[in-house]
């Protein structure tokens, strides 16, 4: 299941990359390229610090052609349909948060790792794709925004290690961890629920 969730992560992030691309009328190749560094940056990241080698995407080529395809595939469904405005941005980008969030700590528990190192790298799996995304396309990166964004991930990857440890099947707690992380994110989105801010004065 985690090999499936992997591929279906990489391709909402793929998505999320092509659509960014788009709205910085960037060609083909940096549509690609925007959608490959999106949904395959956090996963790389989260394997050479585990020293979980070979990274995913080099071991599993099917993540290549499954963001390549998403990526492609995005250009054409936007081209025949109409553009897609922030909210669908914001929603796909939710879904890779969520997805990639579990995959991420899942994996880093097979490493027998402490608690701690497991949600960390749950949380970077999840946001590190984006950041790069949003960089290279002259963005501010949603996880310094306002909004709620990597605390839900801290709070999915808690959640997902917690109800296995209530002997929850992995399935379930898979499901159940990426529902608290897009649910949180959506909530956070449409009441722009934000941490408290830090003001130093002089």
């Amino acid at each position: 299941m985690l090999y499936y969730l992997d591929l279906f992560g990489v391709a909402v992030f793929a998505v999320t990359g092509a659509l960014m691309a788009g709205r910085k009328s960037m060609d083909l190749f940096g549509v690609v390229v925007i959608g490959l560094v999106t949904a395959l940056g956090g996963g790389t990241l989260r394997d050479v610090i585990l020293d979980h080698h070979p990274v995913s995407w080099i071991a599993h080529q099917a993540s290549i052609l499954v963001a390549i395809a998403a990526a492609l595939g995005t250009v054409l469904w936007v081209r025949m349909t109409r553009p897609i405005h922030d909210l669908g941005l914001l929603l796909a980008d939710a879904i890779g948060l969520a997805v990639f969030t579990v995959s991420g700590t899942a994996l880093a528990m097979t490493h027998q790792v402490p608690t701690i190192m497991a949600v960390i790298m749950g949380v970077m799996t999840g946001v590190a794709g984006g950041v790069v995304r949003d960089v290279l396309c002259n963005q501010i990166p949603l996880i310094f925004r306002q909004e709620i964004y990597a605390s839900a991930c801290l709070l999915g990857a808690l959640a997902y290690i917690g109800l296995l440890h209530l002997h929850c099947p992995a399935e379930w707690a898979s499901l159940l961890a990426m529902a608290v992380v897009f649910g949180v994110r959506v909530a956070a989105i449409r009441w722009k629920w934000t941490l408290p801010r830090f003001h130093l004065h002089d």
